[in-house]
């Protein structure tokens, strides 16, 4: 097979995100007689080649198939669409080689299933992609949205839990043709990606239409973060979002979302009632939207676009309410640490029903190997067949 191409080594450690001391320390590079970094500058400068072994590594750690090391020049990165996201440069650079491999997966797992579609002909064209280029009113999409899905609020609201409100959810759009996956890491929480630089991702295709949530955000904006992505489907835009509001397709699709979750008459009842109780408001706002199993942020959201509270507060209340989120994540994680769940069980979560049951008929008919399964799936191949119950 020839050497590795000393360019295509410093090309994926760079957009994997990692400098030379980082990428050194997780390759395990360096000695007594030269550290790491010079190690691996020597490999990317051509001076020294790295064994198999050391390559395996760097295909691991950087997200990059074996093979490609030894192309001859660094492949063409395929577009994650827009990029409707606005975040600090630190905050980027510190996720976005993982982002980045991310989206490159997802792409991977979406051209499979399209071809698998295509093979078992099933290649049914999902009219909803692109249906509301035009960008019209907040009700009007609202509206559209809401009627195509069949979306009951009421029912919605009488599930027990968030968990299960998204689970209705889920089922609705996944019944009309769009996969719906929850990924938050590139296969260990060692790579977990935070919300602040990745909350979700759309991949406007009209067959196979995919629709990525991050797995590490709280059940309630799972649901948010569902009918925000849904919207851009709706909208015909790919791309990738996080926690932000400054785009204008961004805050579109936010208004779309929180709307279709509770009304203004609503979120001024829940404002009134936050006020005038004896707890802290930002304690009774968060009680007061669990009761409707959306996320106190995304009321929050709503009054500052609403006007009845303005920016500073807004970005107050969101910074508390996420406080102490993360203090009742870590707790639920203490109490959690001696059972990991189910891992088939977690896993089909994370996939979809729809996805499972592509993958369960395309095995059957001989469509998908259980190695492309097992990359559809995110799991390895070994895996496949319990996973889908075959």
């Amino acid at each position: 097979m020839g050497k590795a191409n000393p360019t295509i080594l410093k090309w994926a450690r760079e957009t994997s995100g990692l400098s030379l001391e980082e990428a050194a320390r997780k390759l395990s590079l360096g000695g007594k007689s030269i550290s790491g970094a010079e190690a691996l500058q020597a490999f990317e400068a051509g001076e020294k080649s790295p064994t198999r072994r050391q390559l395996m590594n760097m295909a691991k750690q950087y997200h990059r198939p074996f093979i490609t090391f030894f192309l001859p020049a660094p492949p063409k990165s395929a577009s994650m669409g827009e990029d409707f996201r606005r975040l600090p440069d630190a905050k980027r650079e510190e996720h976005e080689g993982n982002v980045n491999a991310l989206v490159r997966d997802i792409y991977i797992r979406q051209s499979l299933v399209k071809d698998a579609l295509i093979d078992s002909e099933e290649d049914e064209t999902v009219e909803f992609i692109g249906m509301g280029r035009a960008m019209p009113s907040i009700d009007e999409a609202c509206r559209a949205i809401r009627d195509y899905f069949e979306i009951d609020i009421e029912v919605y609201r009488r599930k027990p839990n968030a968990h299960d409100a998204f689970n209705y959810l889920r089922a609705l759009v996944e019944e009309k043709g769009i996969y719906v996956l929850l990924i938050g890491d590139l296969g260990s929480h060692h790579s977990s990606i935070s919300t602040d630089a990745f909350r979700g991702f759309a991949l406007s295709d009209p067959i196979a239409p995919f629709v990525v949530i991050n797995q590490n955000d709280s059940k309630p904006a799972w649901c948010f973060t569902l009918l925000h992505e849904v919207a851009h489907l709706w909208l015909g835009k790919t791309g990738i979002s996080a926690q932000t509001h400054e785009h204008l397709v961004e805050r579109y699709c936010n208004d779309v979302a929180s709307h279709l979750l509770i009304t203004l008459d609503e979120v001024r009842q829940l404002f009134s009632d936050a006020q005038r109780s004896d707890e802290a408001f930002v304690s009774a706002l968060q009680r007061e939207a669990s009761s409707l199993n959306i996320s106190a942020s995304l009321v929050a959201y709503r009054l500052f676009r609403s006007h009845l509270i303005d920016q500073g507060r807004w970005e107050q209340t969101s910074e508390e309410l996420r406080e102490l989120w993360l203090n009742s994540k870590s707790i639920r994680r203490s109490e959690n640490s001696g059972s990991s769940g189910n891992f088939y069980n977690t896993q089909r979560h994370r996939a979809g029903g729809a996805l499972i049951g592509l993958v369960r008929r395309s095995l059957h008919d001989g469509v998908l190997t259980e190695t492309k399964a097992g990359r559809v799936l995110g799991v390895s191949p070994g895996n496949v067949a319990e996973m889908v119950g075959l």
